[in-house]
């Protein structure tokens, strides 16, 4: 009987630390992210009170026209069309959304050169639901962990 009570009260005290853990992490999307497609590698940490991501890997580096890095060509703002991809913040300064793992703010697509009204969460450990609209029209991709 002694031995069935202290297997229960290690049960019950690992799933009281289980509880304590998950929600934290549930709601917390720090860390280095493989976009939709492959192509680059986000790493998305606390900037203050909000998180940012900058890209931090490309699968294709270098840019075939030129041969050499890839810059961020498509910008908006001609002043930034030099600088180079790797380094480029594409999730800007998101702040938490109430109590939930949702984190809302601005997301800039290298793809258009422009920013977009956005947000993030994790869908579980290892999914980021990243979602980028302009007006009522939104897209919404899926993002690997890649730690």
């Amino acid at each position: 009987m002694a031995k069935t009570a202290y297997c229960a009260t290690v049960a019950a005290a690992a799933v009281f630390m289980l509880a304590a853990v998950i929600p934290a992490f549930a709601s917390d999307p720090t860390g280095t992210w493989l976009v939709a497609d492959g192509t680059a590698k986000v790493r998305i940490i606390a900037c203050g009170e909000a998180v940012c991501g900058t890209v931090v890997w490309l699968s294709q580096p270098m840019d075939a026209a030129t041969g050499q890095p890839k810059t961020d060509k498509l910008n908006s703002d001609p002043a930034k069309r030099s600088r180079p991809m790797l380094g480029v913040e594409v999730i800007l300064g998101m702040q938490r959304r109430g109590e939930d793992a949702t984190w809302s703010g601005q997301i800039y697509n290298p793809d258009s050169g422009n920013i977009y009204n956005g947000s993030i969460a994790l869908t579980d450990p290892t999914r980021l639901r990243v979602k980028g609209c302009v007006l009522i029209f939104c897209k919404t991709e899926i993002w690997t962990r890649s730690d």
